[in-house]
């Protein structure tokens, strides 16, 4: 199963479930295939669509999925790197009315820059994010969190 989550964003993201609608028409997307949709209006008889779901229920889709295509909101995504999966990002656009900002553009380039992610920045990438799944290996995230509390304890220490 393939988990598609667009977050909560009060703007559509109909453009990325377009796209997975005509991956699954072409056979390139062959599992069963589950969306979050929150705010996004979308009608498909290739996939699963649910509105907003309880947290519980979102967690164990993304235990269950092969894989995850979700925006790029930087919760959803460390919440799939956390359960060591296969993330592919697709950012939200200002310029679709998709989201304020394209604060998602830089959050996806970056994750992707560093191994975390498969990114896409335009939904026209998927398919190639898609492709490259089979060689993809998940990065575990090491938290710098730790360091920065103990040098910011030190700091209000001294």
């Amino acid at each position: 199963m393939i988990f598609v989550t667009l977050g909560t964003q009060d703007k559509s993201f109909s453009r990325l479930l377009e796209m997975i609608d005509q991956l699954v028409e072409q056979g390139l997307i062959q599992e069963k295939v589950v969306v979050q949709s929150g705010c996004t209006k979308y009608a498909s008889k290739n996939m699963d669509i649910l509105g907003f779901i309880p947290m519980d229920e979102f967690n164990s889709y993304i235990e269950n999925c092969t894989y995850m295509i979700t925006h790029g909101g930087v919760g959803t995504i460390m919440n799939g790197i956390n359960h060591d999966k296969k993330v592919i990002a697709v950012a939200r656009r200002v310029e679709y009315g998709e989201h304020e900002n394209n604060h998602q553009v830089e959050i996806v380039k970056e994750f992707s820059e560093q191994a975390y992610i498969l990114g896409c920045q335009q939904v026209d990438e998927l398919k190639q994010a898609i492709l490259q799944l089979p060689n993809f290996k998940v990065k575990p995230y090491i938290s710098n969190n730790e360091n920065f509390c103990n040098m910011l304890e030190k700091l209000i220490d001294s």
